[in-house]
């Protein structure tokens, strides 16, 4: 059984749709205002320009955690 953890950061472009981008096992004593600062850094920078559009605002932040397990189905 593995478990991975994932920050995903959601935000909204100027063509007005939704874009995430995730960093994989994100440390475990991160707090709501270092994501959200790093947040407004991506706006702010302006370097991401999904499909053409650039990230206008932040929307959400979350951990997702899954729990993976892999059989082995060899007999």
């Amino acid at each position: 059984m593995k478990i991975n953890k994932r920050l995903v950061m959601t935000f909204k472009t100027t063509d007005d749709k939704k874009v995430s981008l995730s960093v994989d096992d994100p440390r475990e004593d991160i707090t709501e205002s270092e994501i959200k600062s790093a947040m407004d850094l991506v706006v702010d920078k302006n370097i991401f320009a999904p499909n053409g559009a650039d990230i206008a605002s932040i929307v959400e932040a979350k951990v997702v955690v899954t729990d993976t397990t892999s059989y082995d189905l060899e007999l």
